[in-house]
């Protein structure tokens, strides 16, 4: 359209995984332009010398303060954005953060899981588009879901937030490529150590934890049902492969649970349930979350699977799917 000035885009913390995931989703957005991006080890260099495969000349400067664009995406680690927000969104810029520092209601549960203390306000409205699409709509800053947080809430949200029948208790394991530790060097997450190799970290106290409570209308302080969430890493690049073991009050069977899921996720244009078993490299490099209800038996239990990939549905591609919904704009928008 003549005329139209397309909204500019900054990236605070883009020399990451995450980071360069959205670098290479913007630029390839038609509706928003790239501004800046901000970096701190990596200030002064060129997108292109650090990922050849994005290919941009656009230099990585060093965050000041302040920032111009119409919006700002923050995917810096936990604790670093609680600061940088606040005047963001008081200069009235849309804010998209991807950090954990601002979606926990519960200051306590943040102090437990995160290991410091934030303030009652620091809190953003929780965007995970599939159930909370009206909120991100109406919102000019937001926390972006975490990884594992959103593999696991997709493939419980329809069992919580619309019940067929009590949930009692879930069971979960869940299994991540090694980038979503981040790109910063560390000797168990490197070639010789993860090859051929798996392991189990973190066990019952996760991070993401609370907000998976939270965003299913529940807390770990005080459950409405059980859940243990044990989380895994494997020699991959990208991905997470998540198996759900739950258990309800009374049967119920897979075409039964399927069929709910289908009519729940109707208009999700990113949650494919499908008939068959999810693999993570049907999602590798996509904003999908493919969800299979694989089994379900007289006793009341059932198994459902979901795959995602950490650095986009996981990560960048949800941070532009909730930029598009708070722009206006379709949803799937550069992600398809």
């Amino acid at each position: 359209m003549r005329g139209y000035k397309k909204p500019t885009v900054s990236i605070i913390g883009a020399s990451g995984y995450s980071g360069a995931e959205l670098t290479g989703l913007v630029l390839g957005h038609p509706s928003v332009k790239l501004e800046k991006l901000y970096a701190f080890s990596q200030a002064g260099k060129r997108v292109a010398d650090i990922y050849p495969a994005i290919g941009s000349d656009i230099v990585y400067e060093r965050y000041e303060g302040g920032c111009e664009s119409d919006i700002c995406f923050l995917a810096l680690p936990h604790g670093e954005a609680l600061s940088l927000v606040p005047p963001l969104v008081s200069d009235g810029r849309l804010v998209i953060d991807l950090s954990g520092d601002f979606r926990l209601k519960n200051t306590e549960e943040h102090l437990k899981f995160y290991g410091g203390k934030k303030s009652p306000e620091h809190v953003m409205p929780y965007a995970l588009p599939e159930l909370f699409h009206e909120t991100v709509r109406e919102s000019k800053a937001v926390s972006n879901p975490g990884c594992y947080a959103t593999s696991i809430i997709l493939g419980l949200a329809p069992l919580v937030k619309s019940p067929l029948a009590r949930l009692e208790n879930v069971a979960c394991t869940a299994i991540s490529g090694i980038s979503g530790a981040g790109r910063t060097g560390k000797t168990e997450l490197s070639f010789s150590e993860m090859s051929g190799n798996v392991r189990a970290y973190k066990v019952g106290a996760h991070q993401h934890t609370p907000e998976i409570m939270q965003a299913l209308d529940t807390d770990t302080l005080n459950p409405a049902f059980g859940f243990t969430f044990t989380p895994m890493i494997a020699p991959l690049v990208r991905g997470i492969y998540t198996v759900l073991n739950v258990r309800f009050e009374e049967h119920l069977s897979v075409s039964q649970i399927r069929g709910h899921f289908r009519e729940f996720y109707r208009s999700a244009p990113f949650v494919r349930v499908r008939d068959t078993m999810p693999e993570v490299r049907h999602v590798a490099h996509t904003n999908y979350c493919d969800v299979h209800v694989a089994a379900a038996s007289e006793d009341g239990s059932a198994v459902i699977v979901t795959a995602i990939d950490n650095l986009v549905k996981g990560a960048a591609g949800q941070a532009v799917q909730n930029m598009n919904i708070m722009l206006g704009y379709d949803e799937t928008l550069g992600l398809l």
